[in-house]
């Protein structure tokens, strides 16, 4: 089992950056990629970014060049950049960990909220 905690999450203006962490314990040693997951409300919840544990990465093309994903294998901990945040970008941001290829952990979910 992996256990993700997500913290970074917050109330910001269009233009502004936020930093969100997740921290993962437990087995981690399995995990193969972490990503962060938004969902809006009334909408599905879509890919933001991932990457790979070699570091390979891949965002969206709504945060492309605005957001970079980065990782810490030493604390297990993966991080999320945003820059230029737009209204558009409010949503519960959720962590991903793809266990073993095929097993998908999820964090508890951390709120954005970006005012125009």
């Amino acid at each position: 089992q992996v256990q993700l905690v997500e913290s970074g999450g917050g109330l910001v203006q269009a233009g502004e950056s936020l930093r969100l962490s997740c921290a993962a314990s437990g087995r981690t040693g399995s995990i193969n990629a972490m990503g962060w997951y938004r969902q809006a409300p009334g909408k599905q919840r879509e890919l933001v970014a991932v990457i790979t544990s070699g570091g390979s990465t891949n965002y969206a093309d709504s945060v492309q060049g605005r957001f970079t994903i980065s990782r810490d294998n030493a604390k297990n901990t993966v991080f999320l950049q945003m820059r230029s945040l737009k209204p558009e970008d409010t949503a519960v941001y959720y962590c991903n960990a793809k266990w073993r290829g095929t097993v998908n952990f999820w964090g508890q979910g951390t709120q954005v909220t970006v005012s125009s």
